[in-house]
């Protein structure tokens, strides 16, 4: 599943401010909608879906946890790619103006008026799109943004003394904090020197705050690479050349040389170094 990193990335480049976007969605008028599986819509009936958003243009792109959310003209556009989606920006036409063939799994374009289409590919069906008045119909119970300034060390702190949770799985509950998923929280974990299964309630300040250091490290780091490519869905980013842990059970620590070992926290696989991430 695409994690922050991932979802920022595209972001990016469907607004055209990364350094390999090529087309961008920013100013386009929606002309036309197909709609080819209808349970990827989350809350409308492909009817009602399509008579909303046809005619409505694109403000802005942006992301909230692992959420893409499209600013129209008069709603807002919201997509969770989750397990397999993948979202393609492309001409309509070729070359030789013959009608670009749509791909197997894709279950919703948005065509716009400048010759463009946004194809939304979901293979295993497990994504889905929103068209909302309000933000908050679908975004609402978030839980804090990582790398945003409003939260700092002492909040972060607090947040984690109020559970008494496994550190891994409620770093990647939504509902505590946005974005968060198996690879960045395996990566945080280990720069922080702390066990996955480590209860949040009874993390020092200084643990809490070299914690949240350590996430912000990796997502950023995240983005710099453009994410990470780890299967056939998302391809592109690099990041996953530059794993501590994640993926690496039986090769050596970094820091240490201890070989790192794959555990099963949270009913997710998980990968530590028993040397630097010791209970």
């Amino acid at each position: 599943m695409p994690e922050l990193p991932e979802v920022e990335t595209i972001a990016q480049i469907l607004a055209g401010t990364h350094d390999a976007a090529v087309l961008s969605v920013i100013g386009c008028e929606i002309q036309d909608v197909s709609v080819l599986w209808g349970g990827t819509l989350a809350n409308q009936e492909p009817s009602d879906f399509i008579a909303r958003v046809k005619s409505q243009r694109v403000r802005s792109v942006s992301r909230r946890g692992k959420y893409l959310v499209f600013t129209l003209s008069k709603e807002t556009l919201i997509i969770h790619l989750r397990m397999s989606g993948d979202l393609r920006l492309e001409k309509v036409t070729d070359e030789s103006g013959a009608v670009v063939p749509l791909h197997k799994h894709d279950r919703l374009a948005l065509v716009f008026t400048d010759g463009t289409r946004l194809a939304f590919n979901n293979t295993r069906k497990f994504g889905r799109v929103w068209l909302v008045s309000d933000t908050k119909e679908v975004l609402e119970n978030l839980g804090p943004e990582p790398l945003a300034d409003e939260l700092d060390a002492k909040h972060f702190h607090e947040m984690l003394q109020q559970h008494k949770r496994q550190l891994k799985p409620l770093l990647m509950d939504q509902h505590f904090i946005a974005g968060m998923g198996n690879i960045y929280t395996d990566e945080a974990l280990y720069r922080a020197k702390l066990h996955p299964i480590k209860r949040s309630n009874t993390l020092t300040k200084e643990e809490s705050a070299c914690l949240l250091d350590s996430i912000r490290l990796v997502l950023q780091e995240g983005i710099r690479h453009n994410g990470a490519s780890i299967d056939w869905v998302y391809r592109g980013g690099g990041f996953q050349n530059h794993f501590n842990v994640y993926g690496r059970t039986g090769e050596p620590c970094p820091i240490c040389g201890t070989q790192i070992e794959r555990l099963v926290v949270g009913q997710r696989g998980t990968h530590i170094c028993p040397g630097c991430q010791q209970m």
